[in-house]
C-alpha cells in the first residue's frame, strides 16, 4: 500500500491531544492476514484472563521481541517505526518493548479501568515517559457497544498519577481521575479495521465491556527510545534497536505464526508488569 507520512500538523495534535489516529494505515488484505493470526490457536491458547472490577473476562497474549513472523513484520515496518520515531523525537534509536494481541469476546470481554501505560512501566524502571509510545492496530471495528478505547484528551499533560490494584489490574487513583475528567474532553476512539492510534505513555484511557455481538480485537505494540534504559526490566528488547523492514514484507511473507517461547505466561506478566 501507499506509505503514510506524519505532517507537522499531526505531530502537533499529538503533543497537544496526546494521541493521534492515522485512518487505513493497513490495507484490507494486511488486516485481514494479522486478523487471521491473532485468531490463530497458537495465540489464542496462550492468552491470559484478566478479571476487571466486576469479575469480567478480559484477555490477552504478549511477547517482547519482535521476529520474522506476521507480528513482527507489522511492528518492525518502516511505517510503524518512522511514524514513532516522528512522534517522539531524534534522541535515540526506535526500540520494541513490548506487543500484545487483545480479545476482548461478544458479551463477556471485560473492562480495562482508568489507567496510563506509564503507569505500569514507571514500575519497570524507566525513567522518560516522554520516550514511550502505544501505537493500536484496530483488527476487527471498535465501536462504544464492543467497548472502544476511551481517552480523556490532554490529560498526557498531567504527568504520572499514582497506580493500585482494581480487580486483577492496575487502575490510576480515582481521586486523581475524576479530576481530570472534569477538565479533559473525553473521547470514544471508535476505529475501523486497519486504522491506527498512537497515544502517549501518560495518557489516561479506559475501555468498557463489551456487551456487543460483535468481537473487538488489537494488537498494541509499545515501543521505546533507545536512551530511555529501564534498571528494573531484564528483557533486552526494550532497548534494542529495531531491525526495520519494508512495508511490503508483511504480505510477502504471508502469515507467519510468532515462536510459541516467545509469549508470556499470565505469572510472568504480573510479576514482571504489575507486582514491581
Amino acid at each position: 500500500m501507499e506509505k503514510f507520512k506524519l505532517s507537522p500538523q499531526d505531530e502537533a495534535k499529538y503533543k497537544q491531544d496526546g494521541f493521534l489516529i492515522v485512518r487505513s494505515s493497513f490495507s484490507k488484505k494486511e488486516t485481514d492476514l494479522l486478523y487471521k493470526l491473532a485468531s490463530d490457536e497458537s495465540v489464542v491458547d496462550r492468552s491470559m484472563d484478566f478479571n476487571d472490577m466486576a469479575g469480567n473476562r478480559t484477555r490477552l497474549t504478549l511477547w517482547f521481541t519482535p521476529g520474522d513472523d506476521s507480528f513482527g513484520l507489522m511492528s518492525r515496518s518502516e511505517r510503524m517505526v518512522n511514524a514513532v520515531k516522528t512522534l517522539l523525537g531524534d534522541e535515540g534509536e526506535v526500540c520494541h518493548f513490548h506487543s500484545k494481541v487483545m480479545q476482548k469476546e461478544p458479551k463477556v470481554g471485560g473492562a480495562w479501568e482508568w489507567h496510563q501505560d506509564y503507569g505500569y512501566w514507571y514500575k519497570n524502571g524507566f525513567l522518560y515517559p516522554e520516550a514511550m509510545i502505544s501505537v493500536m492496530v484496530a483488527l476487527t471495528e471498535a465501536t462504544v457497544d464492543n467497548g472502544c478505547l476511551q481517552v480523556l484528551k490532554g490529560s498526557h499533560l498531567m504527568q504520572r498519577f499514582e497506580h493500585s490494584f482494581a480487580g486483577e489490574q492496575q487502575g490510576a487513583d480515582q481521586a486523581f481521575v475524576d479530576a481530570a475528567s472534569a477538565v479533559c474532553d473525553l473521547v470514544y476512539v471508535e476505529l475501523k479495521p486497519g486504522d491506527v492510534l498512537f497515544f502517549h505513555s501518560n495518557l489516561l484511557h479506559r475501555s468498557a465491556a463489551n456487551t456487543s455481538e460483535q468481537s473487538r480485537w488489537s494488537i498494541i505494540s509499545a515501543y521505546n527510545l533507545s536512551y530511555n534504559i529501564p534498571f528494573r526490566e531484564k528483557n533486552k528488547s526494550c532497548i534494542t534497536p529495531i531491525d526495520v523492514v519494508a512495508d511490503s514484507c508483511l504480505l510477502e511473507s504471508g502469515m507467519k505464526k510468532i515462536d510459541g517461547a516467545d509469549f508470556l505466561s499470565k505469572e510472568q506478566e504480573i510479576t514482571l508488569h504489575v507486582k514491581k
